[in-house]
């Protein structure tokens, strides 16, 4: 459990369509309370359904946002770490979120992995030969990072991955 900083402005794009996107546009016109919590509603269940796309499923998980702040809390019983550890990142790996409080449990325990900030030039390899000394086992960290990775050529600067424990 913790907080977990992200870069507002890297990210998977989820809160510019559908109904996210309707109720941002409402709460801008309209800044009433009512309106901001249903702009904030609108984007926890569009990182929910994110979360749910990437096949990741934890007990009563529930998703709050705080669109102000660019904050995401997140609750519930993932089935163990890497499992809640991709559910912080499918959070925080969104434009416009800027931190993770990370309010969940697992059910089965085990090593927390590190956390990296991809920056400009990073490769999978290079990271890997800065966490492992080994470059070669670049696919260590592409599989701990998936399916939110689908390509392990495709990172971008400001994402935020898993490094597992060696």
């Amino acid at each position: 459990m913790g907080m977990f900083d992200f870069i507002k402005e890297a990210g998977e794009k989820l809160f510019g369509k559908g109904e996210a996107k309707a109720a941002q546009d409402a709460a801008a016109a309209d800044p009433s309370d009512d309106k901001v919590d249903a702009a904030n509603r609108a984007a926890g269940d569009a990182i929910e359904a994110y979360i749910a796309q990437m096949g990741l499923t934890a007990t009563g998980l529930t998703i709050t946002v705080d669109g102000s702040q660019g904050k995401v809390t997140v609750f519930g019983v993932a089935p163990d770490q890497p499992t809640r550890e991709k559910i912080i990142l499918c959070c925080g790996n969104v434009e416009g979120v800027e931190s993770v409080e990370d309010k969940m449990s697992v059910n089965v325990e085990s090593d927390e992995s590190q956390w990296h900030t991809v920056v400009k030039g990073d490769t999978l390899w290079a990271i890997s030969q800065a966490a492992y000394g080994n470059g070669a086992v670049y696919n260590k960290i592409f599989e701990a990072n998936q399916p939110m990775l689908s390509n392990p050529d495709k990172i971008y600067p400001g994402q935020k991955l898993r490094i597992p424990p060696q």
